[in-house]
């Protein structure tokens, strides 16, 4: 089916739709948190990986517009028996009205969007973690104002996130600038498909030239889940931490952002994240409107 509103990544829809998500983010803000807007719609969660954010703001939201939620994870489905993720896509079809699903693999994502008869969101694979990046930009634009104003610098490892980031700098036009270790960049096709695009990205190797000015500083762990500790690893992300001293070279009244969970002391000093322009609890409880959102597009809901 054609017509189906697939939530899988950020550079798949274009900013029309990106920005009636964001917007009816703000909205759903606004409104009381007891909404009907899904009433009687159900939604299955699949988790072949854990999560505490994005498990919570979901299960939250539908229950919130007054759907249902039904969580499954790999070993308490067949997937862990064997099922294919297609065969479980089509019976889930038959069930519910949308399907969130948290994996590692792309093709896993991809494979349960092209067997389903129901919208698919993504809720995190190895190579993106859109929904976060909605919860994010929901947060920029509440304390900074608009988001294609604003530059934006990352410093750490070029992970799924910050492939959202660069996707999103795209779509909504702000700068972006990343800063990585040489052997740890975001891969070389991505930011030439953003620059090629009109995107206003730009990669180096010194995180003080990417936080110089900045309006939003921002990270993530330098360890994905499932990953091992690597002491190279840990090595080469070392002069990346975030720390007061890298804040200064900020705009003053910059915010420091984190997807989280936040491992103090590796990518994130206390001083930082517990600090004055630290906005990452917002940040989190932003997840949850912007849930709210992804489910109303995806199910054909306006506001």
């Amino acid at each position: 089916m054609t017509d189906i509103h697939h939530f899988l990544d950020i550079d798949l829809l274009d900013r029309e739709t990106l920005r009636k998500i964001l917007n009816t983010a703000k909205s759903i803000k606004l409104l009381d948190s007891q909404l009907n807007y899904l009433h009687g719609r159900s939604l299955a969660m699949v988790f072949e990986k854990p999560s505490t954010r994005t498990r919570v703001s979901f299960e939250l939201a539908i229950k919130q517009l007054g759907g249902h939620a039904v969580i499954l994870d790999q070993n308490g489905t067949q997937l862990g028996r064997g099922e294919t993720v297609a065969d479980t896509a089509r019976v889930l079809s038959q069930y519910v009205d949308a399907i969130m699903l948290r994996t590692s693999a792309k093709a896993s994502l991809m494979e349960m969007s092209e067997a389903a008869t129901v919208p698919v969101i993504n809720g995190l694979t190895n190579e993106s973690h859109p929904c976060q990046i909605i919860a994010d930009l929901l947060t920029i634009e509440e304390c900074k104002g608009p988001v294609g104003e604003q530059v934006v610098a990352w410093s750490g490892d070029g992970n799924n996130v910050a492939a959202s980031w660069i996707h999103a700098a795209v779509k909504f036009q702000f700068e972006l600038r990343l800063a990585s270790p040489k052997t740890l960049q975001n891969a070389s096709g991505l930011i030439k498909w953003a620059q090629s695009n009109g995107g206003r990205v730009t990669v180096c190797e010194d995180p003080r030239l990417a936080v110089e000015k900045a309006d939003c500083v921002v990270t993530d762990t330098w360890v994905s889940m499932g990953d091992k500790k690597d002491s190279e690893r840990r090595s080469l992300l070392e002069p990346y931490r975030i720390d007061s001293k890298l804040m200064s070279y900020a705009k003053k009244d910059a915010i420091f952002m984190h997807c989280l969970p936040a491992h103090r002391g590796d990518e994130v000093t206390t001083e930082v994240i517990d600090g004055k322009q630290s906005v990452v609890w917002a940040e989190a409880g932003n997840r949850l409107p912007a849930q709210k959102s992804i489910l109303m597009w995806c199910l054909g809901v306006s506001v």
